[in-house]
């Protein structure tokens, strides 16, 4: 697993709005390992996750049915070593530390559907997408990957893109939220 420091590719604290309705947060430093494998193999079966679903470890590491046959397992900076070794490797597996080559932003609060809807065309509704939901989608045009993973029953979303499209989709997202009360800094125009 890589042991470089990691470098946002944010240049930008959390945004939030001052009456707690919407914030906006850089966590591209969090751990992102990709696991594919066959669901009859015992990493396979260790994960226990659905496709399209999410579900936390006892240690913390979420786990996330990215697609068919594959997973990203989310957890604090640093850990990649120790989710690495968690994971049984016999059988046809395929394990990659990718925490330098995504961005990752949690977007959370009462407004977080009317921000998304304006980036995106995803049905955010509970029966859609309720809380562990696991989902692809265009957020601003970029591909994304996205879990709602509400926390302290606030709703949350982690949205996760390629690095290069970082800087922007934060960009992006943040001027989505000054409708709802976040003070863009002039440095994240996207105009």
């Amino acid at each position: 697993m890589s042991e470089l420091e990691f470098v946002s590719p944010v240049a930008s604290g959390p945004l939030s709005a001052a009456g707690g309705g919407i914030s906006l947060e850089d966590v591209s430093d969090r751990t992102k390992v990709l696991v594919r494998a066959g669901r009859d193999t015992a990493a396979g079966t260790h994960l226990k996750v659905t496709y399209g679903r999410s579900r936390r470890r006892r240690d913390g590491a979420l786990i996330c049915g990215s697609r068919p046959d594959e997973w990203t397992l989310l957890a604090d900076p640093g850990q990649g070593t120790e989710l690495l070794a968690s994971l049984p490797d016999e059988g046809f597996v395929s394990v990659v530390d990718i925490t330098h080559g995504r961005a990752m932003f949690r977007l959370s609060g009462l407004d977080t559907v009317g921000v998304l809807a304006k980036v995106c065309n995803i049905d955010l509704t509970d029966d859609m997408t309720p809380d562990g939901a696991v989902f692809s989608g265009s957020v601003a045009k970029v591909t994304c990957d996205l879990v709602r993973n509400d926390l302290a029953d606030r709703r949350s979303y982690l949205v996760s893109c390629e690095r290069s499209f970082g800087a922007y989709l934060f960009a992006a997202i943040a001027d989505a939220c000054s409708e709802f009360g976040i003070d863009v800094p002039a440095d994240l125009t996207i105009h």
